[in-house]
């Protein structure tokens, strides 16, 4: 499997190239800007994509989106921010982004399949309404892509529009705090972590 993370736009977004093998079809996570530079690392591998997945729809994970042309996948209750400039805060850095392409969405649990992958929707809002995490179950289930609900000894922020910090918390300890301690957590910023060590030793989540 290929898996290939980019920083990408002003706000460091980890962006997320993630393939079955060389040559073959990609799946790209919050691709948020610098689409050349994704785009660099589809060529290297030969790789074409063939959907995009959007964890949230704020304009730091969406800002590249209309740079491919494949469908868009993105929960149900951020649908709308793809669509609005205010609600994808894009108008609060001086733009006006839209998504273009066809979006498609999806709810808590829904698997996601695609270029020989699959992905299990787990919705965690609070961040943004339709806040999701992605967990990898073909070809093996040891990754979850966290979006911006659990970082690396943090979590998201809840102060921007629509956000809820108690229903951020309690969605991180029902859904992801259910996975084995030993999957790898890779965040929509910073660093790698696992669902163990954020268990242990966040401070937002620490087991009481």
């Amino acid at each position: 499997m290929i898996l290939e993370t980019i920083e990408v736009g002003s706000m460091q977004v980890n962006c997320y190239v993630l393939a079955e093998d060389k040559g073959r079809q990609a799946i790209l996570i919050d691709p948020g800007g610098d689409a050349l530079e994704i785009k660099k690392i589809l060529d290297r591998h030969g790789l074409k994509p063939a959907i995009i997945i959007n964890t949230h729809g704020h304009i730091d994970h969406i800002g590249a989106d209309n740079e491919f042309n494949v469908p868009v996948y993105v929960h149900r209750l951020d649908a709308e921010l793809l669509r609005n400039p205010e609600l994808n805060l894009s108008v609060w850095m001086g733009e006006s982004f839209t998504v273009s392409n066809e979006i498609k969405v999806v709810e808590d649990n829904e698997m996601i399949e695609s270029a020989g992958l699959s992905l299990r929707v787990l919705h965690t809002p609070g961040h943004t309404p339709g806040g999701m995490c992605l967990v990898l179950t073909k070809p093996d289930d040891t990754i979850v892509f966290s979006g911006d609900s659990l970082f690396s000894r943090s979590i998201g922020r809840s102060d921007l529009p629509n956000g809820d910090g108690r229903l951020l918390v309690k969605s991180i300890r029902d859904k992801l705090f259910s996975l084995d301690d030993a999957v790898r957590v890779y965040p929509g910023h910073g660093p790698f972590s696992t669902i163990g060590e954020e268990k242990r030793e966040n401070p937002y989540l620490g087991e009481k």
